[in-house]
């Protein structure tokens, strides 16, 4: 009790409005008798207008959605949806796309029973889910990456801004970019998600990639990554925001420095204040 009260104090010191929240677990899919389903923080008072959508990480293979270190997002007014996708020893890519681009559809077609609005939906993720999310977000409307998951097929799984914590962005060059350790965790990680190694597909590979996708038509874009990242390359996230550059589009790039994969100096107040603010700034 006194934890939590300490806690309550420090947020409200700093300028953050402490909300309760209602969460309600959802299915919204189901593949092949599997179902799948999404975890629906929703505040008090919520800002109505925008909608983010968390995608767990865990090297595409494992994790799950109940992992959301960005939560208390909530407190500052956002809906925040965690979803559920197939993982690779279930299904390799492009499953998990179709599944994540089938819940966003789905929040849009249920938006007005669920009392939230999808008219801003921010789409954020972790290490594997960054990947993913960063992926969704720079293939909006294309078709191949859409699926048939779920239906819905006459609402959009656009997103208007995208949120990616030390993901990857280029499958064709990760290995050379890595270290031995890295190494260790990518390879078995990408023979899952691609059915064998980059080189062996690269049309897969390139259609795994953000890179590949980026265009003058892309939302917004956040990276957030660790200089010392020995799992995932820093260089992942340079290569997206060298191609967000080229293409004159919104990108910003927070470096934090002596950070590693992952952390609690990755979701501190301060960050959550910058990405509060990178969404808030989205057109």
């Amino acid at each position: 009790m006194k934890h939590y009260l300490y806690v309550l104090l420090v947020l409200c010191s700093i300028g953050v409005s402490v909300q309760s929240e209602e969460m309600k677990t959802i299915k919204y899919a189901e593949v092949n008798g599997r179902d799948l389903f999404l975890d629906l923080y929703i505040p008090d008072e919520s800002r109505r207008d925008e909608l983010i959508v968390y995608v767990h990480g865990g090297a595409w293979r494992r994790g799950n959605r109940k992992n959301l270190p960005i939560q208390n997002l909530v407190n500052y007014g956002y809906a925040i949806a965690s979803v559920d996708y197939r993982l690779t020893p279930e299904g390799p890519f492009p499953n998990n796309i179709h599944d994540i681009k089938a819940a966003i559809r789905f929040l849009r077609s249920e938006a007005s029973q669920l009392n939230i609005s999808t008219d801003k939906v921010i789409i954020a993720g972790s290490s594997a889910g960054g990947h993913l999310a960063a992926l969704v977000g720079v293939t909006n409307n294309q078709k191949e990456l859409e699926g048939s998951v779920g239906g819905h097929s006459g609402h959009s799984s656009a997103v208007q801004g995208i949120v990616s914590f030390y993901g990857a962005s280029n499958l064709k060059t990760i290995l050379s970019q890595s270290t031995p350790h890295g190494l260790s965790v990518r390879v078995p990680a990408l023979e899952l998600l691609l059915g064998g190694q980059p080189d062996d597909k690269n049309r897969l590979a390139e259609l795994a990639s953000p890179v590949f996708h980026t265009d003058k038509s892309d939302p917004p874009l956040l990276l957030i990554h660790g200089d010392q990242d020995h799992q995932m390359p820093v260089n992942q996230s340079l290569e997206l925001f060298g191609k967000y550059k080229e293409n004159h589009l919104s990108v910003d790039l927070e470096i934090v420095h002596g950070g590693k994969h992952g952390g609690a100096n990755f979701y501190s107040e301060q960050m959550l204040e910058k990405i509060s603010q990178f969404i808030k700034d989205i057109e």
